[in-house]
């Protein structure tokens, strides 16, 4: 009988995992997909570490954060500087003053801040309301109708006027030439791939893929003392009070007999005749010179049942559904946790924080 069953191989369930492991307790990890790492987990093609589930750039600014995962892996330098397509037209990411002078040809910050106050006002915003107003306040409407509408309409499957606009509360923008997305004390990218962080995470801990916990749900009990979830919440509770919303993502991916091409790591295609997001060229995410290439193209749509959740959709519906369900939650003895458990999306050091956080307080 082990002292924890811990089920999800993600960041959430490794360094959980790892916290038990290190103080001298015993640990089940189970995985209902073939590998470990969640949606973190990285793939050699061609000699290049393939993210699989997306693009995954590690920054924060907690140095416990850092420095509990430097034990384990060492972080290139990667510094994440996307790079938007607009019918052609490129622009500089997060909003900056090259974009500002790319789409209006000013030089200096108050001339660009004259024309987004101006914008603003011909919009007659006051106290944004949704995703489209608060857009328009803060960057103005001509890069809202460039870089914003038809992006997140494509990632959200909404128009964003009847999206809120906490979700572009966290853009970043700046009337500065920074063109450092994150701006984060501490950033990069494992060397190596993220599942070389997991393999060292997960070093010495039993692990079954390919187990899926609706199958020894039952028996859980005689396995271990506590169970670890991290999971989707609704799952859990064999959906009984309704199923939670997502957005998912498909990507297509290929390997291209070129060294180079586009030149970034991440191009996002902000038109809304273009289907797919953004492209992500892999071997960029830590400077390969390989002879070949990998990209991926990502696509955003409604999620369903046996899709793979990736956005929680945290409309007021949703968000009220999983306050049932956390009530229900609460009333076990078992630790949920992770972005799925939670609800939440949540930037990696922010997962591994919870972890360490939950452990301490198991």
């Amino acid at each position: 009988m082990y002292d924890y069953l811990i089920v999800g191989a993600g960041l959430f369930g490794a360094v959980f995992a790892r916290c038990v492991k290190d103080s001298g307790g015993s640990v089940l990890v189970i995985d209902k997909r073939a590998h470990i790492g969640g949606n973190c987990y990285t793939e050699s093609v061609e000699g290049i570490n393939v993210h699989k589930y997306g693009a995954h750039i590690f920054h924060t600014n907690d140095k416990t954060v850092w420095e509990f995962l430097n034990r384990y892996v060492d972080f290139n330098r990667y510094t994440n500087s996307p790079v938007a397509n607009y019918n052609g037209e490129l622009y500089s990411l997060p909003f900056n003053m090259y974009t500002f002078n790319k789409m209006w040809g000013v030089v200096t910050p108050d001339e660009a801040k004259a024309i987004i106050e101006k914008q603003r006002e011909e919009a007659g915003i006051t106290e944004p309301s949704n995703l489209e107003e608060q857009a328009i306040s803060l960057v103005g409407r001509d890069i809202y109708e460039k870089l914003v509408k038809g992006y997140t309409m494509k990632q959200w499957g909404r128009p964003c006027n009847e999206l809120p606009s906490s979700i572009i509360k966290r853009l970043p923008v700046r009337f500065t030439f920074d063109n450092n997305y994150f701006n984060a004390l501490y950033q990069g990218i494992p060397i190596g791939g993220y599942t070389k962080l997991f393999d060292r995470l997960l070093e010495g801990i039993e692990v079954r893929l390919n187990t899926d916990y609706a199958d020894i749900k039952d028996e859980a009990g005689s396995i271990a003392s506590r169970v670890v979830y991290t999971g989707p919440l609704d799952e859990f509770f064999d959906y009984k009070l309704g199923h939670l919303h997502y957005r998912t993502v498909r990507f297509e991916t290929e390997v291209i007999d070129t060294p180079n091409f586009q030149g970034n790591a991440v191009i996002n295609y902000t038109d809304d005749k273009t289907p797919y997001t953004r492209i992500i060229e892999h071997k960029f995410f830590e400077f390969g010179t390989q002879e070949k290439t990998v990209i991926s193209r990502e696509y955003s749509s409604e999620w369903k049942v046996g899709d793979e959740p990736f956005y929680p959709v945290n409309d007021d519906r949703n968000n009220s559904l999983y306050e049932e369900y956390r009530r229900l939650a609460d009333e076990t003895d078992i630790i949920f946790g992770g972005r799925l458990a939670d609800y939440k999306y949540y930037d990696m050091d922010v997962t591994v924080k919870k972890a360490l956080e939950a452990f301490s307080g198991r």
